[in-house]
């Protein structure tokens, strides 16, 4: 498709809006849900806040491999685009494969389905029981929350990075808030920190995921999810105004934003209570809940559920802007359908790549629970993730050192990017297989199809 048969993308994204869509991104659920589980992984508080440090430590060098991968190559679809340009279309197509069937397709059904989840919670179990044809009215929640969100982000990128800032402002404010009052009205004791968590009940941890290196690596994982959304807006790239001024400052505020307020939350749930409780808390509560119950009695859970359910529509919103750029830019290289690659006249956005988003997300969304989704999710992205930064040192090599002021510490720290992220992936293999594997499997799906969009496309050029 030509730059004629379609209207082009605005850059109408200025740095507030693309940290904002990152920071709505990153903060989800995983702040309020995953310290159960990376406590029964490391079995020490300390070994909690270390995790959470180092996955920190480690997204923002992705960030600033990130940052001058976009300052080279500003073009919407971001990694897709940086793949391309290192290793050619093959691998490129496999990114976008993965990225919409799995990564981050999963990562919205998880949210839509967390969304629903909060919303039961809130409204006191209405959404209990079935509703027809075999659905669950959780379903049809789910379902709603992505159609709504599809709707808003129908609209010009100008109202989605307003509506993103809006509710970045919201759920920092509602981070902020759970652990400043953990620390000032709870009843806590700085002890806690000093106790072991190993007596916890730990449902549904893998016992191959406790204790030792593996199970830090398990608790980054933990982490890592939490911190999914560090390179949302990179796929938009091609809609951020002076994008190699703003798009890395946009990253490395968003981590650093976002990084702290985790570290800062966190601390105050061991504050509030020891590691045993909560190792111990149930998979239908959450650590946060837990920790706010003691000063806000019965209310805490209702007030926590409508925090987490603003903060998961906030991250499903800013999530389905980014993943429709990935087909749209697919479909502009010829390699996906390509109605997909249009622009609609007024909005100029690709609307039609939002809502084939929308719809796959909401066939992800009855397909599995939300542990599932995050399991599948979190491997294929970091998977990608290694491979995207280590793009870096092809294009360098190639292109000479344009954008380096965006990538400090090159070329040690890309290195070490790319070497733990390996580290975590061979964790994960060994203390997650099943999940690890299937995901593989679902990348290696996407070859027969590359193969047919390859000859569709060397058809159509060969055509007169």
């Amino acid at each position: 498709m030509s730059e004629r048969e379609s209207p082009a993308l605005v850059r109408g994204l200025g740095m507030t809006a693309a940290a904002s869509l990152n920071i709505a991104n990153m903060i989800g659920t995983g702040v309020f849900l995953k310290a159960r589980v990376m406590t029964c992984n490391t079995g020490s508080a300390w070994e909690v806040l270390a995790a959470w440090v180092v996955a920190g430590m480690l997204v923002l060098a992705g960030t600033l491999a990130y940052g001058e991968l976009a300052t080279r190559l500003p073009q919407a679809g971001g990694e897709y685009v940086f793949l391309r340009e290192a290793y050619g279309r093959r691998v490129a197509f496999l990114y976008g494969w993965t990225y919409l069937l799995i990564s981050r397709g999963g990562s919205l059904a998880a949210q839509s389905v967390g969304a629903a989840i909060f919303l039961n919670i809130v409204t006191g179990g209405r959404l209990d029981g079935e509703a027809w044809l075999g659905l669950t009215k959780l379903n049809l929640a789910a379902g709603a929350a992505i159609a709504l969100t599809a709707g808003l982000n129908f609209a010009s990128v100008r109202v989605t990075g307003g509506v993103a800032t809006a509710l970045t402002v919201v759920k920092v404010a509602v981070v902020a808030l759970v652990g400043l009052g953990t620390f000032l009205l709870a009843r806590g004791d700085w002890m806690n920190y000093a106790l072991s968590g190993e007596g916890g009940t730990c449902a549904g941890v893998s016992a191959d995921a406790r204790g030792g290196l593996s199970g830090f690596g398990a608790a980054m994982i933990g982490a890592l999810w939490a911190y999914q959304g560090w390179a949302n807006f990179i796929p938009m790239a091609g809609e951020v105004r002076e994008p190699g001024r703003n798009i890395p400052r946009a990253l490395l505020l968003s981590v650093g934003v976002v990084g702290s307020l985790y570290l800062m939350a966190n601390a105050s749930y061991f504050f509030a209570l020891t590691p045993v409780a909560v190792a111990s808390v149930s998979l239908s509560s959450s650590v946060a809940t837990e920790a706010l119950r003691g000063y806000l009695g019965p209310a805490a859970a209702a007030w926590m559920a409508m925090a987490m359910l603003v903060s998961s529509m906030g991250a499903l919103h800013s999530g389905m802007a980014a993943v429709s750029r990935v087909p749209y830019a697919m479909a502009r290289d010829g390699l996906f359908f390509s109605m997909f690659g249009e622009v609609a006249v007024k909005a100029r956005v690709p609307v039609r790549a939002v809502a084939l988003t929308a719809a796959w997300s909401l066939l992800l969304s009855l397909t599995g629970s939300y542990d599932k989704l995050t399991d599948y999710v979190i491997f294929a992205l970091w998977l990608f993730y290694g491979l995207t930064a280590s793009a870096l040192f092809v294009l360098r090599r190639r292109e000479g050192a344009a954008g380096q002021e965006w990538s400090w510490g090159y070329p040690w720290v890309p290195v070490a990017f790319v070497t733990v992220t390996g580290l975590l992936l061979a964790n994960t293999l060994w203390t997650a297989p099943v999940q690890a594997l299937a995901g593989l499997g679902l990348i290696a799906a996407g070859l027969p199809f590359y193969e047919w969009w390859r000859r569709k496309l060397s058809y159509t050029e060969e055509t007169p």
